[in-house]
């Protein structure tokens, strides 16, 4: 039978310590969720959003400002964003609708923007995902728009043409993906499932380890998971996350191409859940247009722009599906909509256009 280590005077005196200082901040954090619900009375009453994403960023701006350390800033922000969607969820917990199930990038970049207290909805795909948000059923989404690898997330590009909803905001994750399986072993494995996105970052690593192995596109990479913990022949690409969803092994850790390989996700709401949020200082406005069919008018998209001094920071180009070979053009500009040489830009932008949308202006992730 063994002995329990035996616990020094000066080590028990710091426990003790730690134990008294829990019971404070657990105080603490109990009063700072009654204001909370109080503040929700009153946002109740005047139909403010109890969710503002804006004010989330400026609490914890000014609290990792003010910290002394040891804690490290991203650790502190962190630690604030739980405590205030804790809050929040007090108030009025805020429905997020999310690409399932369980374990997917998309749940992660949901909880890092609204904290784990928010109330997900796990859609089997995007479409889902922004019918749920126009819906209703969902107060927010949050769907998948590029890829540093790969591009964009062509299905995302479409569904914004005509959704009523709008961006309020964005997450950049770094994705790693992960080969799982319920053997720990890679050996006899017939089939490797993930979203097409997953496998194509992954073509590499595949081609080299599993070439004779077959590569099954799914809806999502929790998915895939979700079918590989059900047939030891089975494998799938899917993070850290849906390995301890599921049970299964990570055979191989980090398998994408590209090492530092991210993905932005794009927080989506309707116009009257969430208006445009306001200017930050580190804004994108994202757009969508169409041009007429005559020489020069793509040229003539970017002479606005130039005038005005505002920086494209993307421009993809996506078929009209109208069996013309017209084209929509995705634009990401640098600034806020509210900015004067913003604002003028789009108002010239926008009389040289057949179509346009403003698909939003919010804050760009760091």
């Amino acid at each position: 039978m063994s002995q329990q280590p035996i616990q020094s005077e000066a080590l028990g005196a710091l426990r003790v310590q730690i134990d008294s200082l829990d019971k404070q901040l657990l105080q603490l954090l109990n009063e700072r969720a009654h204001v909370a619900e109080k503040v929700g009375e009153i946002k109740r009453a005047e139909g403010s959003p109890f969710f503002r994403p804006d004010r989330v960023a400026q609490v914890i701006d000014k609290i990792t400002q003010a910290n002394p350390g040891p804690l490290k800033n991203e650790h502190v922000a962190s630690i604030w964003r739980e405590i205030m969607s804790a809050c929040l969820a007090l108030e009025a917990p805020q429905r997020v609708a999310v690409l399932g199930p369980q374990g997917t990038f998309c749940e992660q970049a949901a909880i890092e923007f609204f904290g784990s207290a928010a109330n997900l909805i796990y859609c089997a795909n995007f479409d889902e995902v922004f019918h749920a948000t126009a819906a209703g059923t969902a107060q927010y989404g949050v769907v998948g728009m590029e890829n540093s690898t790969e591009g964009v997330v062509a299905r995302s590009l479409d569904l914004f043409l005509r959704s009523p909803v709008h961006v309020v905001g964005e997450v950049s994750l770094q994705v790693r993906f992960n080969l799982l399986r319920q053997l720990n072993s890679d050996a006899g494995i017939e089939v490797v499932m993930a979203h097409p996105q997953a496998l194509a970052q992954c073509q590499g690593w595949l081609s080299k380890h599993l070439p004779h192995v077959e590569r099954r596109a799914v809806s999502s990479n929790a998915e895939g998971a979700r079918l590989a913990a059900t047939n030891p022949a089975w494998a799938a690409l899917a993070s850290e996350r849906a390995a301890s969803q599921f049970g299964l092994h990570i055979v191989h850790h980090a398998i994408q191409d590209e090492a530092f390989n991210r993905t932005r996700f794009a927080v989506i709401a309707l116009p009257q859940t969430l208006a445009t949020p306001p200017a930050s200082g580190k804004d994108c406005t994202s757009l969508v247009v169409s041009v007429p069919n005559r020489p020069g008018a793509v040229h003539d998209l970017l002479v606005p722009l130039k005038n005005n001094g505002v920086s494209m920071t993307r421009f993809e180009s996506r078929p009209a599906k109208s069996g013309q070979w017209e084209y929509y053009f995705y634009i990401d500009l640098q600034g806020h909509i509210s900015e004067p040489h913003v604002a003028a830009a789009l108002q010239e932008l926008q009389g040289l256009c057949a179509f346009y949308k403003v698909l939003g202006s919010y804050p760009v992730s760091e």
